[in-house]
């Protein structure tokens, strides 16, 4: 079957919520309830895509900016459909319309012992970023 890659809508929200609860390294948490998901989607239309393949969702990646700069969040790929040029498609797609907006620097976010999702960022030509630490809180 044809790989079939398309931006991301709020019918694509269950499947995408069990990809990512399945992939290993991926961290959820209630900004990924289907309410918050809803309002990231409006706030940056078109910029998240997925893959599908016969009707089953083989890839997803979230993409937002801030005006200055992008970030990708929740790139993810089935396990049994990795090593197909997935996920460096839905970054590739991701990255075009960040350029198209004018922003020209994206960032992304790796949970340190995720030593494939690392593999892979660098693989596909990401830098990772030394001497940079970051600061959370709650709003």
């Amino acid at each position: 079957m044809d790989l079939t890659y398309r931006e991301m809508t709020m019918d694509d929200y269950d499947a995408s919520f069990a990809l990512w609860a399945a992939t290993p390294g991926m961290v959820l948490s209630a900004s990924d309830e289907r309410g918050q998901m809803a309002a990231f989607l409006a706030r940056n239309p078109g910029f998240s895509f997925v893959c599908a393949e016969g009707g089953r969702l083989a890839g997803t990646v979230l993409c937002g900016h801030d005006g200055r700069r992008g970030f990708l969040y929740h790139a993810a790929v089935a396990s049994d459909m990795r090593g197909r040029g997935i996920g460096g498609t839905l970054a590739r797609l991701a990255l075009a319309k960040l350029r198209a907006a004018g922003i020209g620097k994206c960032h992304l976010f790796v949970l340190a012992d995720n030593e494939p999702g690392q593999g892979f960022w660098a693989r596909t030509g990401w830098e990772k970023r030394e001497g940079i630490l970051l600061y959370s809180t709650d709003t």
